[in-house]
């Protein structure tokens, strides 16, 4: 199929920026509550929760905006997808929840904070390991019968899901890590940047599993990746890898507060580009194209205003949130 930048690639593109937006903005959210238990009953963990009480909420924001976005530019995936992938997305729904609950109350009852602080870790984790499964089911493809999912129960459950899940836990981790090195002081930093090497190791393994797996799922994986000339614009993304890697070490070992963040969410650009480079142009693999997918373009011709007003009102008010809330955190509480 020839490229167009149509109405329905432009939507494709706005969805897609959507969850790359939520995955780098809840990412380190996320990362926190998967780390909390390794910090101090304390300062530590009220100067880590107090990082992101600003944000956490509105980063959520991208994954409504995804979500939905799905549902009215590509009702046929979306039905598809939901039907393949109901257990993890339902799972990563409740622990979003369950984890925005223990979030507010571990301040307003102190009585049970030990409870909450453990909820929120379950949370974080949970939702992110759902995460991650729902991208290596979608990766790895769904079956898809007359135009409706024919699979069964636990097609999702595989042993490449269950990989990407825990790449996803490991990396999120280090997106927390490091954001707490750029927000945080004294003890907590320390203790992050010494987390922030172990879990980039960690980090950096998973993805060289992940990215060694996926072109032997597909066979149209592989020709994406290694046909000739093809092999000459995907081979810049691992080398990319390669140099963000070397210049996160670099900053580790310098104690740059700043650099390590950025690095870390460089990954994760990459692992993204590099996920759009396998299924494009299909939003169900290996079935069901961009164009195949998309609703009616005069149903899109009538979201499109508000699209074009909404996205930018979301990022200015977004830009300006992280702008007021610059700067180190103390650990004084949340109200």
């Amino acid at each position: 199929m020839p490229f167009a930048f149509d109405l329905p690639m432009f939507f494709a593109f706005i969805i897609a920026f959507a969850i790359f937006a939520y995955v780098l903005m809840d990412g380190f959210d996320l990362g926190i509550g998967i780390l909390f238990p390794a910090f101090q009953t304390g300062r530590e963990r009220d100067s880590a929760m107090n990082s992101v009480a600003p944000v956490w909420d509105g980063n959520e924001t991208w994954l409504v905006m995804g979500g939905g976005g799905l549902l009215a530019a590509f009702p046929l995936a979306y039905g598809m997808i939901l039907s393949a992938l109901y257990a993890p997305i339902i799972a990563m729904l409740l622990a979003l929840i369950f984890r925005g609950v223990a979030f507010e109350f571990r301040w307003r009852d102190p009585a049970h904070r030990p409870f909450w602080d453990f909820a929120f870790t379950v949370g974080s984790v949970v939702a992110t390991f759902a995460q991650g499964v729902t991208l290596g089911a979608l990766l790895q493809g769904i079956v898809v019968r007359n135009r409706l999912y024919g699979g069964g129960w636990f097609d999702w459950l595989t042993p490449f899901s269950v990989l990407v899940g825990l790449s996803l836990v490991c990396g999120y981790a280090l997106l927390g890590a490091t954001w707490l090195v750029m927000k945080s002081e004294g003890s907590l930093q320390e203790r992050c940047y010494r987390l922030s090497l172990r879990l980039g190791i960690g980090t950096i393994v998973a993805m060289g599993a992940v990215s060694a797996w996926t072109p032997f799922l597909r066979e149209a994986y592989w020709i994406r990746w290694f046909a000739w000339p093809e092999i000459l614009f995907t081979a810049q993304v691992p080398l990319l890898v390669a140099i963000v890697c070397l210049v996160f070490f670099w900053s580790l070992a310098r104690r740059h507060h700043v650099t390590p963040f950025l690095m870390a969410l460089a990954m994760f650009v990459l692992s993204l580009v590099g996920l759009g480079i396998s299924i494009f142009p299909y939003v169900v693999p290996p079935a069901v194209s961009i164009w195949d997918a998309a609703a009616p373009d005069a149903s899109l011709a009538f979201m499109l205003p508000g699209v074009l007003i909404l996205v930018p009102v979301i990022l200015a008010y977004t830009g300006y949130s992280y702008w007021v809330f610059r700067g180190k955190t103390g650990h004084e509480g949340y109200h």
